[in-house]
């Protein structure tokens, strides 16, 4: 994991700030934790929003990365709309969780010299230590293939 929190602390220094690390990521799914503190917290002591926004966008982005490896082609990703619920409030460490590789692979296996572009729905979930859910986060990722 150590790979994928230098990438984090690279390529997305604010995530890394607020404390949001890889702790998984396999042929299955991503799982990506945060410890609530006095950075990322909120006036209402709990975890802010958009920390949690960015943890749960890390476990989608992580598996369309993780899946791009397996082939010889190049593409772009962006994040076209997303939307998100709020169940409980979020103390203590959360862990996100993606497992929608399935989706991933059919994304690409679609991905043609004729057929360029995808938009795929990814979900993320934030579990708390006694395991309540505590947000949902879905994203639509547009993924194009680049030659």
């Amino acid at each position: 994991m150590f790979k994928y929190n230098l990438f984090l602390f690279k390529y997305l220094p604010s995530a890394w700030l607020c404390g949001i690390r890889v702790c998984e990521l396999n042929n299955k799914k991503c799982l990506v934790r945060v410890k609530h503190n006095w950075f990322n917290s909120n006036p209402f002591r709990s975890l802010y929003w958009a920390v949690q926004g960015m943890a749960s966008e890390l476990t989608t982005g992580m598996l369309i990365i993780k899946e791009k490896d397996n082939f010889d082609f190049n593409i772009s990703m962006l994040v076209v709309s997303n939307s998100s619920k709020f169940l409980k409030k979020a103390k203590g460490k959360i862990v996100f969780e993606c497992n929608d590789l399935k989706v991933i692979k059919d994304s690409f296996q679609n991905l043609t010299k004729n057929n360029t572009t995808a938009v795929i729905k990814l979900s993320s979930k934030g579990y708390d230590s006694v395991g309540d859910i505590v947000s949902e986060f879905t994203y639509e990722w547009s993924i194009k293939r680049k030659f």
